[in-house]
């Protein structure tokens, strides 16, 4: 069954949707992308509840040429601003080895979708979305006006949407193509459930390997790096600096014409709710901040530490159903392979956010 992973929240989206400040014509653009959002939140829930795992478009499949079975194979298409999924993918427009192609939103995807893959491949050994080199399609301009880029896993594809007034370059977010694709890699790993705490976890991851790429490619440490994630898709005169803060949760932006981050940083803000499928954008905040936390106590990079710690408990401990109690306890229990320095760190961190890690973790998780 479908589901979309949206790196645009729905709540900013239903803020442009019902601003006064905003033109009618803004107004109507957001309301059919949240319509498109909410339309498919259910199927996406649905599909996770029952661990619906889609088939990856394989190096198996017939058009995809013999000298690249053993590797990804990226595949770019124009959309031709369809607004209906049924018409994706569209046009192709640049293949795996093709030359450049003469839309710049074509190349930035080929290149970014491939500096994501080989970050994932380099670093933590998984390879593509499903670790059997599973090829990746995108489809740039979909829809018109369209502010978001989703994942979708029955398409099995990236979706890019042109932007309208207030976001735009989608295809130039390294942090927001790593935070789609990794939703991909999620539903072939942990598979968490998009709903309550799981879901706000599931987009907590991620936020968490988004954000490790983006500091990749700036080669940055954890202490230099700014922690924000989807700056480069705000357009100028919006007040605001990103879609969100994982150093400080709902301080990202506040404009009249979409409303204040909503995010929040500690458990003792926690309110159970049904809006958003439980508040899974409002409440990745938490453990967001405790990631933050993590990376910069140990030093160095992200990704060689901390990064490694997350990826190791979600592949080992981690399952569909998991609490943050449940989650801090299994990065606790990892990082015990990593020093006495990090077991601190991880423990201080989830205490930090009002999470209280246990010491001794039962047997609670399975791996899926």
């Amino acid at each position: 069954m479908a589901h979309r992973c949206f790196v645009v929240p729905p709540h900013l989206l239903k803020a442009i949707s019902e601003s006064s400040a905003n033109s009618d014509a803004t107004r109507q653009a957001a309301r059919a992308c949240l319509s498109s959002h909410q339309q498919v939140m259910v199927k996406r829930k649905d599909c996770l509840r029952h661990n619906s795992r889609p088939r990856p478009r394989s190096a198996a499949d017939p058009f995809i040429p013999a000298h690249v079975l053993h590797s990804p194979h990226r595949m770019i298409y124009d959309a031709g601003h369809v607004s209906s999924e049924a018409k994706l993918p569209g046009k192709l427009v640049r293949a795996e080895g093709d030359k450049e192609a003469k839309d710049n939103r074509a190349n930035e995807a080929y290149d970014n979708v491939g500096t994501v893959l080989e970050f994932y491949k380099h670093y933590f050994g998984w390879k593509s979305i499903d670790n059997k080199n599973s090829d990746i399609i995108s489809s740039i301009h979909f829809g018109e006006q369209y502010e978001n880029a989703f994942w979708d896993s029955e398409e099995r594809q990236m979706v890019f949407g042109d932007g309208g007034e207030f976001l735009s370059n989608f295809t130039g977010c390294i942090d927001v193509i790593g935070h789609e694709l990794t939703h991909a890699v999620t539903e072939y790993t942990t598979a968490l459930n998009y709903e309550g705490q799981p879901g706000a976890l599931n987009e907590h991851v991620s936020d968490v390997f988004g954000i490790m790429i983006k500091q990749k490619v700036q080669d940055e440490k954890a202490k230099d790096a700014d922690w924000l994630i989807g700056e480069d898709c705000i357009l100028p005169g919006v007040k605001g600096v990103a879609l969100r803060s994982m150093k400080a949760p709902g301080t990202a932006y506040d404009d009249p014409r979409f409303g204040k981050d909503p995010q929040v940083d500690n458990m003792k803000d926690f309110q159970q709710t049904y809006e958003d499928n439980g508040g899974v954008h409002i409440y990745s905040g938490i453990p967001n901040k405790a990631f933050y936390l993590v990376a910069k106590a140990l030093g160095g990079y992200s990704w060689e530490r901390a990064g490694q710690i997350w990826w190791k408990a979600l592949r080992t401990k981690v399952h569909a159903n998991c609490t943050f109690l449940q989650f801090s306890d299994a990065t606790v229990d990892i990082a015990k392979e990593f020093g006495v320095d990090a077991v601190k760190a991880v423990r201080d961190a989830w205490d930090a956010v009002g999470v209280r890690a246990e010491k001794d973790p039962g047997d609670w998780c399975v791996v899926l």
